[in-house]
């Protein structure tokens, strides 16, 4: 049976989300108050990390992050004005790292990333998107036998999860598969599989013209609250108001505040990532690396260099602080020596991050008829595929593909 659905939210979630509604015979709009890819999708590292199974809040971490957070620069930083605030959060995301609670967190994951890679598969076919993906590996770099001794648990989860990779522990081996790499890099993981995208916001950009060809609508609103009634949801906007027989509300970190419209307090936080841009000829990057130690990675994006990472927790409101772009790609020219820094663009971005580490995929506890599909942290680009056949299967009252009650909004 045709639905009038309204997505709401124009990033990777929504726009892949409205495409699936729309391939299943659902007459589909999508609202956004900016646009399509105005946030995250736009400068995330473009990559389809499938073979990250583990969350973030594993055993032990919490023992780390004080080092951490002393350094304000650091892989996590949380500002002094802002710790009170998020202190419940950070207790949630301790809960969370309990032994129990992590290996279930971890298989939940798990089954999360095996959906959304073989989704991914069948999206790129549908939208002919081959010609935006980058199939060249992926390299997880160590500075030392310790610290490559100490990952040899993850690379077990990933083995034990059906994830191919190769293990490189000599300098020459390292640099046969990326030239120009500091000699400081001993040991490294090499997965072969991994993807990126050429530009993740133009990958969004192409999904929404698609989208627009097939018949889809795509309006630039400010949504002020979701209502349930008899028949559907009524969705107030600026000016005037909507009726829809069902929503998705994905619009990333600032989903929370449209939930709580409908009674659900949802501990959504924002992982402000920070990069900077190089153009084309900065580096002859091979494929992705990831800097294990230092929380940051390089991707290439239209030929250049995306260097970036790390995490701030300060929620939407605080300004940003650039000098953890400036401070990456500090580090970047040590371990990439010919890496050239001239010409580069800065962004901040904010992830939308339960402390759990997953994302809330399914009916609002309060409204029958809205469904969720917010929280993926830095893996929207990754789960995106997967996350949008999961809410096909809700809106049409089928059986989902895998199990949803980890990522049921009622488990806060």
């Amino acid at each position: 049976m045709t639905k009038q659905v309204v997505v709401i939210g124009a990033g990777i979630i929504g726009i892949t989300t409205a495409l699936e509604l729309q391939r299943r015979g659902h007459s589909v709009l999508v609202l956004d108050r900016e646009g399509v890819a105005a946030q995250a999708s736009a400068g995330n590292a473009g990559a389809f990390a499938f073979p990250e199974v583990e969350p973030l809040a594993t055993p032990g971490i919490m023992k780390k992050a004080p080092k951490w957070l002393l350094d304000p620069l650091g892989p996590l930083s949380i500002k002094p004005a802002y710790a009170l605030k998020i202190a419940p959060w950070m207790y949630r995301f301790w809960r969370a790292s309990r032994p129990g609670r992590y290996t279930e967190l971890l298989h939940a994951q798990a089954s999360l990333m095996d959906l959304s890679s073989a989704a991914l598969t069948r999206l790129i076919t549908s939208v002919d998107g081959e010609a935006m993906m980058q199939r060249d590996g992926q390299m997880q770099l160590y500075e030392s036998e310790a610290e490559f001794r100490a990952s040899l648990p993850t690379w077990e989860l990933r083995r034990q999860h059906g994830i191919d990779f190769e293990l490189l522990e000599s300098r020459e081996a390292i640099a046969e598969r990326q030239p120009g790499l500091s000699p400081r890099f001993t040991h490294a993981g090499f997965t072969p599989n991994w993807i990126n995208t050429v530009d993740p916001k133009k990958w969004v950009e192409h999904l929404a013209q698609v989208f627009r060809d097939r018949g889809g609508r795509i309006e630039h609103q400010e949504i002020r609250a979701l209502t349930p009634t008899d028949i559907g949801v009524r969705i107030t906007l600026a000016e005037s108001e909507l009726e829809a027989d069902k929503v998705v509300l994905c619009a990333g970190a600032w989903s929370h505040h449209l939930a709580r419209t409908l009674g659900d307090h949802i501990p959504l936080e924002t992982e402000r990532g920070y990069n900077t841009t190089l153009p084309e000829g900065a580096f002859d990057l091979r494929m992705h690396l990831t800097f294990s130690g230092h929380g940051f990675v390089a991707s290439r994006i239209n030929g250049g260099v995306r260097i970036g990472g790390a995490v701030e927790l300060g929620g939407l409101d605080l300004p940003p602080n650039f000098k953890r772009a400036d401070t990456l790609l500090q580090k970047a020219t040590q371990f990439l020596p010919g890496l050239n820094t001239e010409g580069g663009t800065q962004w901040m971005g904010f992830r939308p991050s339960l402390p759990d580490s997953l994302p809330v995929i399914g009916a609002s506890s309060h409204a029958r008829d809205v469904i969720y599909a917010f929280g993926h942290g830095h893996l929207g680009l990754t789960q995106s595929a997967g996350t949008a056949e999961l809410v096909g299967a809700l809106i049409d009252e089928q059986s989902a593909q895998i199990s949803l009650t980890p990522f049921s909004a009622s488990r806060f």
